[in-house]
C-alpha cells in the first residue's frame, strides 16, 4: 500500500519503484525542470496510452504506473503531446526509460516456491531462472537486456519486482528523486 495517508485512505498500492524514486515520467519526457514548465496537464498522453500505464492522479502531472501494465514504447504518448513536454528530439530528451528490474526478498522463488511469472512476461528475456539443487529455480535479472518496460512488475503476486534507476544510464532525468 502507498505509505502516504492519502494513498492509504484511497487504497492505492505503492508504486513499483525503489524507495528513493517517487515519480517516473512518460517516455520522451524533457528533463524534470523543463517538463514541469512545459506540461499543461492536458492528459492527452494518458488518453492515448494503449496499455494504460500513463496516469494522472489528483491533478498531478503524468507519470508511469507499472502496476497497470507495461510500456510498449509505441510513442503514442509522445505523439499526443502538443505542449512539447514529451518529445522525440535527439539530444533534448531523456532516454525512453532508464530503469531496470530488481527482484526483492518477497519473491516466491526465493521462498522455495515455484513461480516464473516475471520471467514468462519478459519479452527481452532479461529475467532467467537459475536451477537450485533441492529448491525452486531462482530469478536473475540481466541488466544489459532489461528494457525497463515494467512487464514483470504487474504480474508479480508478491510485488517483489521493483524498478530501480539503471546505474549505467548516463541520464536519469525522467526520474524525480525525493
Amino acid at each position: 500500500m502507498d505509505a502516504s495517508r492519502r494513498g492509504f485512505l484511497l487504497g492505492r498500492r505503492r508504486p513499483a519503484f525503489s524507495p528513493a524514486v517517487s515519480v517516473l515520467r512518460p517516455p520522451g519526457a524533457l528533463p524534470e525542470a523543463a517538463f514541469l514548465t512545459a506540461c499543461t496537464r492536458c492528459a492527452k498522453c494518458v488518453e492515448k496510452c494503449p496499455t494504460g500505464i500513463v496516469v494522472m492522479r489528483d491533478g498531478e502531472l503524468p507519470q508511469i504506473d507499472f502496476s497497470a501494465g507495461e510500456c510498449t514504447f509505441c510513442g503514442e504518448c509522445i505523439a499526443a503531446c502538443t505542449d512539447g513536454a514529451l518529445r522525440r528530439d535527439a539530444g533534448q530528451v531523456c532516454p525512453p526509460l532508464t530503469l531496470r528490474a530488481h527482484i526483492g526478498s518477497a519473491c516466491l522463488a526465493q521462498r522455495n516456491e515455484v513461480c516464473r511469472l516475471c520471467g514468462d512476461r519478459c519479452a527481452a528475456r532479461a529475467i532467467r531462472f537459475r536451477p537450485q539443487l533441492g529448491g525452486a529455480a531462482l530469478p536473475e535479472v540481466t541488466a544489459a537486456q532489461c528494457t525497463g518496460c515494467g512487464a514483470c512488475v504487474a504480474v508479480c503476486p508478491t510485488q517483489a519486482v521493483v524498478m530501480h534507476p539503471d546505474s549505467a544510464a548516463p541520464d536519469r532525468c525522467s526520474l524525480v528523486l525525493v
